[in-house]
């Protein structure tokens, strides 16, 4: 009896070391702005949105073990490369995801590329990602500078702003919505008479304002984000300059945003998103299950993205049954509809730009708005295949002909 007893027990711990062989563990970091002007857009929301992920996918259940680290790049390339390469070498992750500021999107994707392991960027803007910086290891998720310029300048241009100015934030991100508003603006008939470079990040825009009033252009357009283009708002109220007849173009504006400037000075404000909170049933049942977690907060584009992101790599990972080769996981999440309840059916191309439709919105007048975060009023939708530059001009070197 004693003997079966054992034979019973070595079989049960073989099976039991059996299933923990065929657990797959995935270590997922969100890195990003836990603490500057990129934190509420980004920072501990995004965590938030990766946790959600892998408890909407049900990732115990389908035998992937995941978890999820974070850290604070604090907008700074050098800090952001320092733990993308401590994470990969020593830490075992797996997937990077997030990671606003353009400069270090760029050295994250050039190190994931080096490590072989997978980068979901929905954080940063420059369209280089999927340009002439493209990589087999990196997906461009949630939104990008061409984009944006697509949506808000096209629609500035139509809408009588035919001359701009730009207030541009001097690093990676805000050079390339610049280069790539200009393009658009001009190709919609528009001219550029100007534009002047403030430090990054900023608190005083006085002297660049100023330089954008005496211009005369129709459009001041804020080639920044976050507490910069905050900042440039307010400051910009403060000087006279929509009451003077030029209307302000925020070519990177989020819901966050508009919560801190308040309706009274955003109202009118146009801007192109990918993501709205009220956009229709599910990003809206979606996004109150968030809020309970976020302290209240509804979800930037950027934490939507993450969340989108995360459930379409762990469906990829459950296919493959692998996710030691990056570079296969990212060519098996392009072969894979991307389908999620925020951005809906979509694709990701082969330059690793990421597909959906986005949408142009107006800050409502506070008359207009039914609640604390009904904001937008909905002016286009963008459909996916206009929404994106065409891959043939993007200049990826991964795109033959």
């Amino acid at each position: 009896m004693k003997i079966k007893s054992m034979m019973l027990g070595v079989a049960l711990a073989a099976l039991a070391a059996g299933f923990a062989q065929a657990q797959t563990s995935v270590k997922i970091g969100v890195l990003n702005d836990r603490s500057g002007l990129y934190a509420d857009i980004t920072g501990e929301g995004s965590a938030i949105a990766a946790r959600m992920a892998i408890e909407d996918f049900k990732a115990a259940e389908k035998g992937i073990k995941a978890e999820v680290v974070v850290a604070d790049h604090q907008n700074k390339p050098d800090i952001g490369a320092a733990i993308a390469r401590q994470w990969y070498d020593r830490d075992g992750v797996d997937l990077i995801v997030d990671v606003p500021t353009s400069s270090v999107a760029l050295a994250v994707s050039q190190i994931t590329r080096e490590k072989n392991k997978a980068y979901i960027n929905s954080g940063g803007g420059t369209s280089d990602l999927t340009g002439s910086q493209c990589s087999p290891n990196t997906v461009h998720w949630t939104y990008d500078t061409w984009a944006l310029a697509n949506g808000t300048g096209t629609a500035m241009v139509q809408r009588g702003g035919n001359t701009w100015f730009f207030i541009t934030a001097d690093y990676a991100f805000g050079a390339a919505l610049e280069r790539d508003a200009s393009a658009l603006v001009t190709k919609a008939g528009g001219k550029i008479l100007g534009s002047v470079k403030h430090p990054f990040p900023g608190s005083d825009f006085s002297s660049f304002l100023l330089q954008a009033q005496a211009s005369g252009a129709k459009v001041v357009a804020l080639a920044n984000a976050g507490g910069d283009t905050i900042n440039s708002v307010k400051q910009a109220a403060e000087f006279g300059i929509v009451k003077g007849g030029q209307s302000i173009a925020g070519l990177l504006v989020f819901i966050s945003d508009v919560r801190s400037l308040g309706l009274n000075v955003a109202q009118g404000l146009v801007l192109t998103e990918s993501f709205y909170w009220d956009n229709n049933d599910s990003t809206r049942a979606w996004s109150k299950r968030f809020a309970e977690k976020a302290g209240g907060k509804m979800p930037s584009m950027v934490q939507a993205g993450v969340y989108a992101g995360v459930l379409h790599y762990l469906k990829t990972v459950e296919a493959l049954k692998s996710k030691d080769d990056g570079a296969k996981v990212i060519a098996k999440m392009k072969e894979i509809p991307t389908d999620d309840p925020l951005f809906g059916k979509g694709s990701i191309r082969a330059d690793g730009r990421k597909i959906h439709d986005m949408y142009l919105f107006e800050v409502k007048k506070p008359s207009e708005s039914k609640g604390e975060w009904d904001v937008y009023k909905t002016l286009a939708t963008i459909p996916a295949d206009k929404a994106f530059r065409p891959m043939s001009e993007g200049g990826c070197p991964m795109i033959k002909g």
